[in-house]
């Protein structure tokens, strides 16, 4: 896996639109910090429950290999 294939360049029309969406003006960092923190929990939130799922699905694809 390459890292620079899942982060987002500049010249990507995603930074901009995220950038926007997180910027605070009355912040001193310049970002909205729960904003931002929601946003990243509620993607580990996902990455988790996808994980999950596959986690399910080996175990069940390991005990049908066992069974034979």
């Amino acid at each position: 896996m390459k890292l620079e294939k899942h982060l987002i360049a500049r010249g990507n029309s995603d930074y901009d639109v995220i950038g926007n969406y997180i910027s605070s003006e009355d912040s001193v960092v310049g970002i909205d910090a729960r904003r931002t923190h929601i946003i990243i929990i509620n993607k580990l939130i996902q990455l988790e429950q996808k994980l999950d799922k596959l986690n399910k699905k080996l175990k069940r694809l390991e005990s049908g290999k066992k069974k034979r």
